[in-house]
């Protein structure tokens, strides 16, 4: 390619002018996070505050961008020690503003060689290359003015520059260049307005261009409404047709975007204000829209006052204040609610087209154009709101305080939904558009070109080419189009033919401009859908880090409490979650640092905004609960009693209470509704919250930074929360008074001992209850244990108990407590009781080996009754012994009510399979390995039924061995347990207490107790210990029978007082086990003593009753 030097091909303009607007904006995003963090004192370069340098850096600041080293060796002297560490840490804010100076360098340039090629500019033909233009003038504009603002930028480049003096000996390279630099755009508007006499020209005629597209995209909702702007309905003949326009690309274009071209534009080139009517109606257009621009993120520009300041110097330019300032006075007397009637008409007109759109989603393909419209436009009017709602003077704030934003937002995501759901129905349709028809009229459009030249010649048949050769089946086979090459050729093809002297000039072929730019619109809905939808609806200007203060972060939060607060708007309350999925958007390559920060961000912004939505309808839903308890409470007997009271007194015509007293409403009176209108506080809150749900449950998830989030969660774990105190609360448990609500009362499920967050649930609080209160009662012998009640009684003391342990223990208050807590609490309250269990069986082990020989004596010597009596006489805590037995008999009878109860309780609601389990269990071989049975024995205890080997209490009991202690000797501190607790057995009869009472089947003592304790414990710890649980307990039987036999022989009253009730204790334990039979007791002990003993304590029951 043989072509000038100053061809266009070689001058590159399209390449340059896209890598620099590029990286424009990543230098923007550098030099934002060095000004606030320089704004930050937590995040401000510790040399600038540091107290031993203040000193040094007003110096520096003083004399910058001059250098003396020299003469001021006591005020750099701290310097010269920092020297080393200052290089090191502020490298990157110096190299920072250096890239800065470069980047201008490479814009002069650019812009230099733009003016040598007289580039002809028209945003309606040459689009990219126009947009390109004014965005690198804005960017360059504004990283000028973003520079000045950082006001420790002298002192920062000044320290670096002082350190690397003293380090290398000579001042950096770069560092006269930059410091000139820095003093020459103290104020950059004015340097800059010098600066752009010679590219007046060019800008100008860019700016120009904007005539036909700005005026018509900056009308009043009144004239959007007239036109019926983005109706899809108000034609419906025209349904089916593609949405056209001359100007495509220019529809969706930013009207942020074009006044800040407008404004900074004719700043620079003010000269044409004076002589172009054309710029002039822009410019005045525009100061009318606006008090104010956006930089930069949160940065603005005030425009009336900084245009008025700058042509205040020149001469002959009064006219153009005046204009300012009649411009400024319409801004703030109209702009505000100009803008606020856009937002209500383009509520309407996205709420109309969403709801099309979902109801056919085929019309995304010839409405696209609508769709991007409408998110651009949606997105204009947001901005300016947060822009302005701080930075203008305001005559009426309601204009600047939109209560219905989230409604806007929400439905913005909502048209943003459709697209990405429904990409594939708007490729198919553009794919067969751009095969059948662009690509057709295009071919045309080149075939009648008088002159083109062989390069635009081959650019321009490869568009034909790539465009005829696509097809539907690439859709459906799910290929992945790129047509980023294509554009980029348009966009050197628009260089090429818009220079002067050009052999194909744009200028005199707008038809192919135009048409090109509505093919590359239509590639962009095939391959660029995200981008597009980053493009014309990114709102991620809301997230700022928090550490930066930002005033729209706060907004942001303002506006989501404002959307819930309003019953009304609570339904779009998702907006504000699915806003932060559009926060990583704003980060930028050339910034890395701030992509983590950013990303936190977005995530504790998102997970904040779904756990208020969350609290909100928890609060709704308890809010309801309350107010159907109180429409509850009117049914309660008591409410009735007036109604009686005035209908007994109206049939015996007594007047009572005063005239005119209003008559009591009665119950259900709230549902006789005689008008429409009539709303209850009942309503309203479902009506509420009926809203709220539909914004957590509008989408399953959402993306933000990798992160996935379900709002249904959020709503499902407080509602988890708040039910679970609820249900705690309940209960009624007081601990200062030991008091419980009956679990009767609260009958419903709660199995877990601790909830997810680690707070006691209703079955840590019911086992705690019955353990600590109740049961401790009953060792303190307030309470007693009745087997003909199945319950515990209240035994008559002189401190009466603040309960009724029968209310808490009879078979009907065990049932509710095993429908509470369920299985798994049972299955916990067993354990807790095994627990304590083991630990009274521990106590006796140690009594046991205090008195081991004394025991090991007579086990064998229980023949031989003078023996035995003296070796009695030499044992220790026979007492303790007893009581300790006694407290762990009454554990297992308490749970044997609790296991019958559970079993009846399952039987009712899964008889099937527990009479499966119980014909499991009952027919279990005797010669069954025990690990086998134990696992048997382990699901039957599970469904409440009975054992005769206890797993639970194996179980608590194995956990017990001593490494110490050999298996053999636990085995002998076993067998000899049971011999402890059998020759004691005839101290009961000396007791009060121990007298039988047949009304309760029981002793007041609760050593009736003790049948169910001896078998248990027996069974259990020579399952352990695999010995013979039958030869035990005859063993044990023997040594009883022995020692009771001998009481009979005694003449001491008061050691015989009850000694018939004594005697029944060994029938009770011969009726508990099944290891013994009454043949077995027979052998031991004569029946004629039990029969008499019957005969003896119903007998003194009955006298004393008379």
């Amino acid at each position: 390619m043989s072509r000038s030097v100053l061809q266009p091909s070689q001058q590159k303009l399209a390449e340059k002018l896209t890598i620099l607007n590029d990286r424009g904006v990543g230098m923007l995003t550098r030099l934002y996070n060095i000004k606030k963090a320089c704004g930050d004192p937590k995040a401000k370069p510790s040399y600038l505050i540091d107290k031993n340098l203040e000193s040094a850096v007003k110096f520096i600041v003083r004399k910058f961008p001059a250098v003396e080293t020299r003469n001021n060796n006591q005020q750099l002297a701290q310097l010269q020690k920092e020297k080393s560490e200052i290089l090191k840490n502020l490298a990157l804010y110096y190299f920072t503003f250096v890239d800065v100076m470069e980047f201008k360098d490479h814009v002069c340039e650019l812009l230099n060689t733009i003016d040598v090629c007289q580039v002809f500019f028209d945003i309606t033909v040459n689009f990219d290359l126009t947009k390109n233009y004014l965005d690198l003038i804005i960017t360059y504009t504004t990283l000028m003015i973003l520079l000045s603002r950082i006001e420790e930028r002298k002192a920062i480049i000044g320290l670096y520059n002082y350190a690397h003096e003293m380090t290398h000996g000579a001042s950096d390279r770069e560092y006269p260049r930059l410091g000139q630099m820095i003093v020459d755009y103290e104020n950059p508007l004015k340097k800059m307005m010098e600066e752009f006499v010679p590219h007046s020209k060019s800008l100008s005629d860019a700016l120009i261009s904007l005539q036909m597209v700005y005026p018509r995209r900056n009308l009043s909702a009144d004239q959007w409404r007239n036109a019926q702007l983005l109706s899809l309905i108000s034609a419906p003949s025209t349904m089916l047709n593609p949405a056209q326009s001359d100007t495509m690309p220019c529809e969706y274009l930013s009207l942020d975007a074009m006044e800040k071209w407008i404004i900074f534009g004719f700043i620079l080139c003010h000269g044409i204000l004076n002589t172009d009517a054309t710029a002039l109606n822009l410019w005045k257009l525009a100061l009318q829209s606006s008090s104010c621009l956006s930089l930069f993120r949160d940065e603005v520009f005030h425009i009336h006052k900084a245009a008025e300041d700058l042509f205040v110097n020149i001469r002959g330019y009064n006219k153009r204040i005046n204009d300012i300032r009649e411009c400024k006075e319409a801004a703030v007397s109209h702009a505000g609610s100009m803008h606020r009637e856009r937002r209500k008409f383009l509520r309407s007109a996205l709420k109309e087209l969403a709801t099309v759109l979902s109801d056919q989603p085929g019309l995304l393909g010839p409405k696209a154009l609508f769709v991007f419209m409408a998110l651009s436009f949606a997105r204009d009017e947001i901005i300016w709101l947060l822009r302005h709602a701080d930075n203008m003077p305001k005559k009426s704030a309601d204009d600047f305080i939109d209560k219905h934003i989230a409604e806007l937002i929400f439905y913005m995501e909502e048209l943003r939904a459709h697209v990405r759901k429904y990409g594939p129905v708007m490729q198919r349709y553009y794919v067969q558009y751009l095969s059948g028809f662009d690509a057709v009229v295009l071919n045309e459009l080149v075939q009648n070109l008088s002159v083109c030249p062989e390069d635009e010649s081959i650019i321009m048949s490869s568009f034909v080419n790539t465009m005829t050769s696509l097809s539907v089946k690439q859709v459906e086979d799910g290929e992945v189009f790129d047509f980023r090459g294509m554009r980029l050729d348009w966009f050197r093809l628009q260089a090429y033919t818009s220079v002067s002297k050009a052999s194909l000039s744009l200028a005199d072929h707008r038809e192919l401009g135009k048409m090109m730019n509505t093919i590359i619109f239509h590639t962009k809905m095939v391959d660029s859908l995200v981008e597009m939808l980053v493009e014309t609806s990114d709102l991620s200007i809301f997230c700022l880090d928090k550490n930066l203060a930002s005033f729209y972060s706060r907004a942001f939060e303002k506006m989501f409490q404002q959307c819930l607060e309003l019953p009304s708007q609570s339904r779009y309350s998702i907006a504000f979650p699915l806003l932060c999925t559009h926060f990583m958007s704003c980060t930028h390559e050339l910034c890395p640092e701030e992509r983590h920060h950013i990303g936190d961000r977005s995530l504790s912004l998102c997970n904040m905004f779904l756990d208020e939505m969350a609290k909100q309808a928890r609060n709704l839903i308890t809010d309801i609960c309350t107010e159907q308890c109180t429409l509850s409470d009117q049914l309660l007997p008591k409410h009735c009693a007036k109604t009686i009271s005035q209908a007994v007194n109206k049939k015996s015509k007594k007047q009572t209470g005063k005239k005119g007293e209003p008559e009591r409403e009665k119950p259900g009176v709230e549902s006789m509704r005689k008008n429409r209108l009539v709303v209850t506080n009942l309503d309203k809150l479902h009506t509420a919250l009926s809203e709220l749900c539909f914004s957590i449950n509008y989408v399953p998830n959402m993306v933000v930074w990798e992160h996935t989030f379900t709002p249904r969660e959020y709503l499902t774990s407080h509602l988890e929360i708040r039910f679970t105190k609820s249900i705690v609360g309940m209960t009624m448990y007081n601990q200062a008074t030991q008091e419980i609500a009956k679990p009767s009362e609260l009958l419903t499920s709660q199995t877990q001992h601790l909830d997810s967050h680690g707070e006691p649930t209703i079955t840590s609080l019911y086992t705690n209850w019955y353990l600590e209160t109740l049961l401790r009662q009953v060792s303190n012998g307030h309470i007693a244990y009745f087997p003909a009640m199945k319950a515990f009684v209240n035994l008559p003391t002189e401190n009466e108990l603040t309960f009724n342990a029968e209310e808490y223990s009879d078979i009907s208050e065990m049932r509710s407590l095993s429908e509470l807590l369920g299985p798994y609490g049972m299955k916990f309250l067993s354990e807790s009781l095994m627990w304590h269990i083991s630990s009274q069986v521990a106590e006796l082990k140690k009594l046991v080996v205090e008195n081991v020989d004394v025991l090991t004596q007579m086990r064998t010597s229980f023949d031989k009754p003078d023996q035995m009596a003296a070796l009695f006489k030499r044992l220790s805590s026979v007492d303790s012994v007893l009581k300790r037995m006694t407290i762990i008999g009454v554990i297992l009878s308490f749970r044997s009510l609790a296991q019958e109860a559970l079993r009846d309780v399952l039987s009712y609601h899964i008889p099937f399979l527990v009479s499966s389990i119980e014909d499991f269990k009952d027919h279990i071989p005797r010669e069954t390995d025990m690990k086998v049975a134990m696992n048997v024995y382990e699901l039957s205890s599970a469904a409440g039924l009975p054992c005769e080997i206890d797993p639970a209490l194996v179980v608590a009991l194995s956990s017990q061995k001593s490494e110490n202690i050999s298996p053999e000797e636990e085995y002998k501190i076993a067998c000899l347990l049971m011999v402890f607790v059998a020759v004691s057995l005839p101290t009961l009869a000396s007791n009060v207490m121990s007298q039988y009472s047949p009304a309760i089947e029981g002793h007041c003592n609760n050593i009736h107790c003790l049948a169910k304790a001896i078998n248990q414990i027996a069974a259990a710890l020579f399952t352990i210990h695999k010995g013979s649980i039958e030869d035990r307990l005859k063993e044990f039987l023997a040594l009883a029978s022995s020692s009771l036999l001998k009481i009979g022989q005694e003449t001491d009253k008061t050691t015989t007082r009850n000694r018939e009730s004594v005697y029944l204790l060994l029938d009770m334990i011969v009726q508990e086990s099944p290891f013994l039979t009454m043949d077995l007791l027979e052998s031991c002990f004569p029946y004629v003593l039990l029969r008499n003993a019957y005969h003896a304590v119903y007998k003194q029951s009955v006298t004393s009753s008379a």
